[in-house]
């Protein structure tokens, strides 16, 4: 039998604790009918007001966590009282609001330059202190969204990058555990309170292989954690460009009756269905981000993003997953961003995120450091014009730079375009800077036969063939970048033949309907004839 692995690290508190391993990274987003209070509407409208009624809520709860705390707790939860209700911050965020930004993104940005500032101070009591700031910050959206941070198993051995002040305070230590930090600092809010209470916690292990329920030792005296067999810290990974095709790299799963490599992937619509991942049988083709955030606090919260994406890319393995960035706007309202005056119908998909780029900057952080974890891919939506690629990469640029700077570990994925306006499929020669594409033809059918989106598969089937050409014509033009399918087109066996003959080999459809596109698949040939004794 393999025997355990011990991990080398720093010790920030002593003794010694065993438990099973509680990964916060790895939290569950709940769906949105799992969430309390169904509409989020109610929470987000009001514009500051709303803000303020949050940081209201927040000072209550760190109230409530100081009552009978010892002096040492009570000194870090009012630090955090104080910086709630520090008029310096409220002064930065209401300056930002009256320049037409969004009051959650407002307070997102005011606090993430605090904590920029914090994380390069000289001194590693002051960089130990942006865990405090990204607290308050993070407790303040999940009263704006509804989704206060829940509490962790007792005796469990909390794993993570870093662990938050008031979530040590409010969680029961007397049935033991302990903690194991990937980054850490000795010098940090949570270093000195576990050691008050006597709470075994290491820091700078780097990230390490575990699962959520894993036996794991933390050693507080050695410095060290114990984990199980076949568990082992993880290479750290350089940011870096993946390669541009790097969404067709493995070989096709399935072959046509001529031989022709085909890869079929699964479209993910909703976060339940990421346990239902099977590795083993398919990527990701197409993952709705928008399916993830109920409300415009969700949006604002990237380490709550951070976790979804990495969820799945974990859960994919070695298999490709293109992740989708929001596509909000027009008949997609996300609540809380119905007031905004530049909204307008025809502002959706990159369009809305160009406009409103604090809600761009946050996904791409998220997505940028969610890389690191597996294969991504990074799509774009409703695009029309190159320039707005071009926009996109350029931002996602500037918030690599920014993750640098904070030595935050990410990776430049490879960004493309969702195919779905006509008219940029009619011009797919000029997007030089989109690293593949991928045919969206829900929306492609209702923009080229002026009929509606949903519910009207009579006007679909009579525009079949008009989509199916322009789609023949746009490959042409792709100029060999890689090109696949995700819309409902793609999952239809009737069109494979005309999808096949346009040179697609890379087919994303919904899981239930894999069964289907692959039987159909095999009797034909690359070029869509029917093999021969079929």
């Amino acid at each position: 039998m393999a025997e355990p692995h011990r991990l080398k690290a720093k010790s920030a508190s002593p003794g010694i604790a065993s438990g099973p391993a509680f990964l916060a990274e790895e939290l569950k987003a709940p769906s949105a009918a799992e969430r309390p209070g169904a509409d989020p509407a109610p929470q987000i409208a009001g514009g500051y007001g709303a803000l303020e009624k949050a940081i209201d809520i927040s000072i209550g709860e760190l109230e409530r966590l100081a009552e009978g705390a010892d002096a040492e707790s009570r000194d870090i939860i009012d630090f955090q009282i104080e910086v709630l209700r520090d008029p310096s911050i409220a002064e930065a965020t209401g300056a930002r609001t009256e320049a037409d930004e969004n009051v959650v993104f407002a307070w997102v940005a005011t606090l993430d330059a605090y904590i920029g500032e914090l994380e390069t101070a000289d001194e590693e009591q002051m960089r130990a202190r942006a865990v405090d700031i990204l607290d308050i910050k993070n407790r303040v959206l999940g009263a704006l969204a509804g989704t206060p941070t829940a509490d962790f198993p007792p005796g469990s051995v909390f794993v993570g990058k870093d662990m938050e002040p008031s979530r040590f305070l409010a969680h029961d230590w007397s049935k033991g555990g302990g903690i194991a930090l990937f980054s850490g600092s000795t010098a940090g809010h949570v270093a000195l309170l576990a050691r008050a209470k006597s709470v075994p916690m290491v820091v700078g292990t780097g990230r390490f292989s575990a699962e959520d329920g894993d036996p794991i030792r933390v050693d507080g005296d050695a410095g060290a954690v114990v984990l199980q067999a076949g568990r082992m810290p993880i290479p750290p990974q350089a940011p870096a460009q993946a390669p541009a095709g790097d969404m067709q790299t493995e070989s096709g799963e399935l072959r046509t009756a001529d031989g022709v490599p085909i890869l079929i992937s699964v479209n993910i619509n909703d976060t339940a269905e990421i346990d239902a991942l099977d590795p083993a049988t398919a990527g990701v083709g197409l993952m709705r981000s928008e399916f993830s955030v109920s409300s415009i606090a969700d949006a604002a919260n990237e380490e709550r993003q951070l976790a979804i994406y990495r969820r799945v890319l974990e859960q994919a393995g070695e298999r490709p997953v293109t992740i989708r960035m929001l596509d909000i706007g027009g008949d997609k309202p996300l609540a809380g961003l119905e007031d905004l005056p530049a909204l307008e119908p025809g502002l959706r998909g990159i369009r809305l995120l160009l406009a409103r780029p604090e809600i761009a900057r946050v996904q791409a952080r998220a997505l940028l450091r969610a890389a690191v974890f597996g294969k991504l891919s990074v799509m774009l939506p409703m695009v029309t014009y190159p320039d707005e690629v071009d926009r996109m990469r350029e931002l996602f640029r500037e918030e690599a730079e920014k993750l640098g700077r904070r030595a935050l570990l990410h990776r430049m994925p490879p960004i493309g375009m969702m195919v779905e306006v006509p008219a940029a499929a009619l011009m797919l020669d000029t997007f030089g800077s989109a690293a593949f594409f991928s045919f969206g033809t829900n929306d492609l059918t209702q923009y080229l036969a002026a009929s509606a989106r949903e519910g009207n598969d009579a006007d679909a089937g009579k525009a079949a063939p008009a989509v199916l050409r322009l789609i023949e014509q746009a490959v042409k033009l792709a100029g060999g970048k890689p090109v696949s399918i995700c819309g409902d087109m793609a999952g239809d066996p009737r069109y494979l033949p005309r999808l096949l003959a346009a040179g697609l080999r890379h087919f994303s459809v919904a899981p239930t309907g894999r069964p289907a596109i692959r039987s159909a698949m095999v009797g034909l040939n690359a070029d869509g004839t029917r093999a021969a004794g079929e």
